[in-house]
């Protein structure tokens, strides 16, 4: 199962992903980012995956195409962090597209 919120304020849209990063919902995440990148006026656009409980290989993949594509992610958690840096350094983005809230708080 996988839920995508969307949640906007004065200086960002987010993103919020809870649930299980796996097919056959990655194509929505995808579709959600996508859309989601429309009418931002200025503001950044961010992929929080706090909640998310499962990120299978399929869903790293997405998560590296997304990157690529110029995504900022919120994270909690050790190993999502992780993850997020691995793909960073993979396709050679600067660590800093992670945001600084990358936490568990």
């Amino acid at each position: 199962m996988l839920k995508i919120s969307t949640i906007d304020t004065k200086s960002e849209r987010r993103l919020v992903v809870e649930g299980k990063l796996v097919e056959p919902w990655l194509a929505e995440l995808r579709r959600t980012w996508s859309n989601a990148g429309e009418g931002l006026e200025g503001r950044k656009l961010v992929i929080d995956l706090h909640n998310a409980t499962v990120i299978s290989s399929e869903g790293e993949s997405t998560l590296f195409e997304l990157m690529r594509g110029g995504a900022k992610f919120s994270c909690g958690g050790v190993l999502t962090r992780h993850l997020l840096k691995r793909l960073a350094h993979r396709c050679q983005a600067p660590v800093r597209n992670l945001k600084r809230t990358c936490s568990s708080d």
